[in-house]
Parts: C-alpha cells; sequence; structure tokens
C-alpha cells in the first residue's frame, strides 16, 4: 500500500523571466517500510522535493499525501504537528539547537507537543545511536558524527511513519557515514519505518531499495534494485 503519494508536483521560485522551475509535475509513490534512494547533481530539484515531502515547504501545484490525506490541506497550525509526529527530519548540518542538551535536542518534538517523554523509547535510543555518556553535552561539545546522532535521534523520537533525510552524510567521514545510514536502515527495518534520503553517494543509493534520479526537476529514472 502506498503511504506516500507525490501527485503532479511543481515547485517555482520566483515568478515572470526570472522564475526558476524547481519541480516540474513530478509524480510516484512510496509504499509502507520501503527504502527509496533520490539522487541528482546539485540544484536538480531533490532537496526541493523532501521539502515538500515534509511538509516544510509549500508546493506551486500538485498534492503530497501521506496515509492518503493531503499534507496541504491543513492549516499552518496542523502543519507544524505533522512534522512533529508523522515524519522525522534529518538535515545535512544537523539543525541542533545549540543551548538545549543531547537529550533536550533528542526530546524536542515531544516537549513541544507538550506531551510525556517515553523514557523507555529515550533510553533505547541513546543505547542504540551510541550517545551513553553525551547525554548532557551541548552539540558544540560533541563530534560530527554524535551531533548527526543526535538529530537522528529526534527524528525518531516519536516513532513517525517516514523518515526524510537530506544528505544525512554530507557532512561526515567516511566511518561515521557508514554508521548513520546503517542506523537509518536498522530503523526502517525494525520499525518498518518508511525510509527516503537525498544523497550523491553511490553507496548509499546502492543500500537502498529503489533508486529515483532527479535532473532540471524532473524524474528521470525509477529503477527498484531489490
Amino acid at each position: 500500500m502506498a503511504m506516500i503519494e507525490i501527485d503532479h508536483l511543481s515547485k517555482i521560485y520566483g515568478t515572470g523571466p526570472n522564475a526558476t522551475h524547481a519541480l516540474q509535475d513530478v509524480s510516484f509513490s512510496i509504499d509502507e517500510g520501503e527504502f527509496v534512494a533520490i539522487v541528482g547533481s546539485s540544484g536538480s530539484g531533490k532537496s526541493t522535493l523532501l521539502h515538500l515531502m515534509g511538509g516544510v515547504d509549500k508546493p506551486t501545484s500538485g498534492r503530497v499525501l501521506l496515509n492518503g490525506i493531503d499534507v496541504y490541506s491543513r492549516s499552518d497550525e496542523e502543519l507544524a504537528v505533522f512534522r512533529r509526529r508523522e515524519v522525522g527530519l534529518v538535515y545535512q548540518f544537523y539543525n541542533l539547537v545549540p543551548v538545549l542538551t543531547a537529550v533536550e535536542n533528542i526530546t524536542l518534538p515531544v516537549a513541544l507537543d507538550g506531551r510525556e517523554i517515553n523514557k523507555e523509547r529515550l533510553r533505547t535510543l541513546i543505547k542504540k545511536l551510541g550517545l551513553c555518556g553525551k547525554e548532557q553535552a551541548l552539540p558544540n561539545q560533541l563530534s560530527g558524527g554524535q551531533q548527526q546522532r543526535v538529530a537522528i535521534g529526534r527524528a525518531l523520537m516519536n516513532a513517525p511513519a517516514a523518515v526524510l533525510a537530506d544528505e544525512p552524510t554530507g557532512n561526515l567521514d567516511s566511518v561515521n557515514s557508514r554508521e548513520i545510514m546503517e542506523l537509518l536502515r536498522e530503523s526502517n527495518q525494525e520499525y518498518e519505518q518508511t525510509l527516503v534520503v537525498i544523497t550523491h553517494d553511490e553507496d548509499i543509493a546502492l543500500a537502498a531499495n529503489r533508486i529515483i534520479a532527479i535532473e532540471d526537476g524532473r524524474i528521470v529514472r525509477d529503477e527498484r534494485i531489490r
């Protein structure tokens, strides 16, 4: 069953002769539990696509459906709740809050919802992420690899149906890159979470079940590899 449906999605930045067509009439669907890599050169539209899938930016036309519900039919307040509860977003540059500890960053989506923290889930995540002993560290006291682990913890804390990662290893060395991808892959398999990863790294793309290639805002290849 399709969890994510992209229906004739377009995104134009600017107007008139200076308009940039970041996405042009893109359509595809992603099944529950699927691991999809979206590849393309810089400026191809792949990050724009991920942001539209995650409710971060609004399309010029077309629809994004998650479990059959149009993401952009929601109010701004409902969209904020959607981003906290239904999708987990992971960015290349971590986007951690510098004045919050590792644990506070991980539990931020729960705190913003005013809900009680699932301490068992938090303990499990800390252990799985290899952050034992770093719980009270601030981001500037952590290595790049550790900061990305915190960012992944934040994305997973609410047990979202889908995890959307934009170049999650783009700022890391090869060892940390491999470990970060293993963590995302484990979560994909263990919790049957849908995983979408934007990447320019061929090795990461080949770890996915399916590769979608984008050029100039259009899909040029959609291939299931396992």
